[in-house]
């Protein structure tokens, strides 16, 4: 009984989460029949709610493309249905040569994947339920028009929060780079390669998080673009924007930290002792800017956790026998200034603040940045 409890929960709280979208497709869904109908004075508008439910269906973040997608695609394959269909008759073979023509239209006029499928199955219904007719090709791509537009206005006057779903991203995102400089902190502190070996196999399936983070970003940017009263959470989209790519090289370059430093355990090469404490500063850091951001607050706690965890190194004098052991000391500076980016410094900013990075007089530590 439990078990079937949890489940319902779990499926309410899916609905939940697609609750707004629901409403958005029904809402244009009907307006748009309402306007094609009232106002623009067509008697069956098929194509209206058809293009808004498709236009609000889409990921966002692409829909303005998407309504131009849908009445190019609508437009080649009514009007291819409508002038071979007026020929040839309809019939399963007429079906199919229509669909193939309007596709292959769509592919030669460089369309995209909606278009060819708008205009299949544009000439589908041509073919089938909706007989050629004086005038109907180009009611039908006004019908699309309609319907496209409608699905837009729905989203501007009924817009979902375009932080929510930033901030649920970024702390997947974040997520797994703090646990994974943690998982290579315990792993050289315990000198655990089994551990590490773990913490790599992670870091190579995480790049569909940082996707889903940059997916998140591009739908919140659409948003509070076309919604008016979302236009005041643009400063901090753009702070999250600014994460984006330096939270990815930081991910990238741990990963290739993790890898070196699997090596270094397996080959049983000296690592410095306060590496693992530096890299679990880093994580802090990670910690911090994540709340700084969804505070919309300037990240300078997180800047300033980095540029300790790295003067911490320095001053502890970081070296290390052993190829694989530079390496990953190496990336230790570069995860520096990958977080400091994300905290809102260029490139230069970051690498210049950070101190010389020396082995105390014997040479030097190679420094990437």
């Amino acid at each position: 009984m439990g078990a079937v409890r949890d489940e319902a929960l779990r499926r309410l709280q899916r609905w939940r989460g697609t609750a707004l979208p629901i409403g958005q497709a029904a809402l244009a869904a009907g307006l748009s029949w309402l306007v094609a109908t009232s106002v623009v004075g067509h008697a069956h508008p098929f194509f209206a709610p058809i293009a808004a439910v498709v236009c609000l269906g889409v990921s966002l973040g692409q829909r303005l493309r998407r309504v131009v997608e849908l009445v190019v695609g609508v437009s080649v394959g009514v009007g291819v249905g409508d002038v071979l269909i007026s020929l040839i008759g309809s019939g399963p073979w007429q079906i199919a040569l229509v669909v193939a023509l309007a596709m292959s239209t769509a592919v030669l006029l460089d369309g995209g994947a909606v278009i060819a499928l708008q205009s299949g199955s544009s000439a589908v219904l041509v073919a089938t339920l909706l007989p050629p007719s004086a005038g109907g090709g180009l009611d039908r791509m006004v019908d699309a028009l309609v319907g496209g537009l409608v699905g837009l206005a729905v989203t501007a006057l009924l817009p979902a929060n375009p932080l929510t779903v930033a901030h649920r991203q970024a702390k997947v995102v974040f997520g797994e780079l703090t646990a994974a400089l943690r998982g290579v902190a315990t792993a050289v502190a315990e000198r655990d390669a089994v551990r590490a070996a773990g913490v790599l196999a992670r870091l190579r399936s995480s790049q569909e998080a940082v996707d889903d983070f940059t997916s998140a970003l591009r739908a919140g940017g659409e948003i509070a673009t076309i919604a008016p009263i979302r236009w005041r959470r643009r400063n901090e989209l753009a702070r999250y924007r600014a994460t984006a790519a330096p939270v990815d090289y930081a991910l990238r370059n741990t990963r290739v930290l993790a890898r070196r430093a699997l090596a270094a355990l397996r080959d049983g090469e000296r690592m410095p002792e306060v590496l693992p404490e530096v890299l679990r500063r880093y994580s802090d850091a990670l910690d911090l800017l994540r709340v700084e951001l969804a505070r919309g607050d300037e990240p300078v706690q997180a800047r300033a956790t980095v540029r300790d965890a790295v003067a911490a190194a320095t001053t502890h004098q970081l070296g290390g026998d052993g190829f694989s052991t530079r390496v990953v000391l190496a990336q230790v500076r570069s995860v520096a200034v990958d977080l400091l980016q994300a905290t809102g410094l260029t490139r230069a900013e970051a690498a210049g603040s950070l101190p010389p990075l020396s082995r105390g007089g014997d040479g030097q530590v190679p420094a990437a940045g």
